[in-house]
């Protein structure tokens, strides 16, 4: 029932009362996505309110393009509120940011993972405290920018993938809980091109259309890794060997954090006759293991802390026929889910990936629609 009297059919964010009388917190990033979001809602009546966070010493980042939550992405923000006429905050996410994701950042990539921090800062940050900042606000949900789809199903809400195929944001958001989905909205999933998106901010008449999509981790300049993890971890570039699967010394390496699963370019080894691969990383021994192509190929794997999204509990069935993705740049694979608790999980791919580094995040896709049934995170392949 509505403050009028009257009963309201639901509105489009799914509310029963008017827009005026439902009030939304949109995390702006600063980027062209959440500033159509902020714009459309406060132009349909919705009680808007934008909340930026700034993730990190913005100081330094205000002299780096390419990456979200910048000094200047902050402006941006600010600068799209005040031209749709609601209200931003800044909110200084710094100490939570650095504990919950940076820190875990470096010390599995230098354990020899291939870590994927923007599914930690959605997880941790994003969708816990800023979540709960907005409902300490009163407001009825929070929505993103997010090319991802909330649908209701007939057991609450369900995840979906993004109808651009080409945007869909599944793979970093399928840590989403139950109770997060519920209070979350994403306006954006149901569009068919980046390109509807930046059509509605023009129509809008915001600053931002034009902007360029963000591109790196918003911690991590031109995407160089390793600047990064020396200036967290001093001392961390420690050199070492290069070996083949048998132990053989075939050069030397100036640190393993310079490495990656599946690294062809950049070993300093010449004059074979086929290619050599990194396939593994032995952080202790300070080693990086080169062999050939074939031992990429992976087609069991080990995964746990698993967030399931499907209507029967996890661990009710010996085995789930989904389709996983263990790249947020791969499609979908066949595989089969077998439950060794409700958390942890060994899964047999049809046919065998390339690459696949513990410390990456496996995400389940429903074979026969849209849906997501969550995912975990890769600890071992073989």
């Amino acid at each position: 029932m509505a403050l009028d009297g009257k009963t309201h059919p639901l509105n489009s964010l799914g509310f029963p009362k008017s827009p005026a009388e439902t009030r939304v917190v949109v995390a702006m990033s600063g980027g062209v996505d959440s500033s159509v979001v902020a714009a459309q809602l406060a132009e349909q009546g919705y009680d808007v309110i934008g909340v930026t966070l700034q993730l990190y010493d913005h100081g330094a980042a205000l002299a780096k393009k390419g990456a979200c939550c910048a000094g200047r992405d902050i402006h941006d923000a600010r600068r799209v509120a005040e031209e749709m006429g609601f209200p931003h905050y800044v909110l200084d996410y710094e100490n939570i940011f650095q504990d919950a994701v940076i820190d875990e950042f470096a010390d599995s990539y230098l354990a020899g993972a291939t870590p994927v921090p923007c599914i930690r800062c959605n997880e941790r940050v994003k969708f816990k405290d800023l979540l709960q900042t907005a409902k300490d606000l009163d407001a009825d949900c929070m929505a993103t920018g997010h090319y991802i789809q909330r649908k209701m199903g007939a057991n609450g809400p369900e995840l979906h993938s993004a109808t651009d195929a080409n945007r869909d944001q599944s793979y970093f958001l399928f840590s989403t809980k139950p109770d997060q989905l519920e209070y979350l909205r994403f306006p954006l999933g149901h569009l068919a091109s980046k390109a509807e998106t930046r059509a509605l901010a023009a129509k809008y008449g915001l600053s931002v259309a034009d902007k360029p999509d963000s591109q790196d981790i918003c911690f991590v300049p031109n995407g160089n890794y390793a600047s990064v993890i020396e200036k967290l971890r001093p001392g961390a570039a420690e050199p070492g060997d290069i070996v083949d699967t048998e132990g053989k010394v075939l050069a030397q390496h100036n640190g393993v954090l310079h490495y990656t699963i599946g690294q062809r370019r950049g070993l300093g080894i010449g004059g074979l006759a086929d290619p050599l691969y990194v396939v593994r990383l032995d952080v202790d021994k300070r080693q990086v293991i080169v062999g050939p192509k074939s031992l990429l190929a992976t087609r069991t794997i080990a995964v746990r802390e698993i967030n399931w999204l499907g209507d029967e509990p996890f661990n009710s069935r010996e085995e789930w026929h989904v389709g996983v993705r263990v790249r947020s740049t791969r499609p979908p694979r066949d595989a089969v889910i077998r439950p060794i608790s409700a958390t942890e999980a060994e899964i047999e791919l049809v046919v065998a990936e390339e690459g696949v580094s513990p410390g990456q995040a496996c995400v389940f896709y429903d074979n026969d629609s849209s849906r997501i049934f969550g995912g975990g995170w890769i600890w071992r392949g073989k």
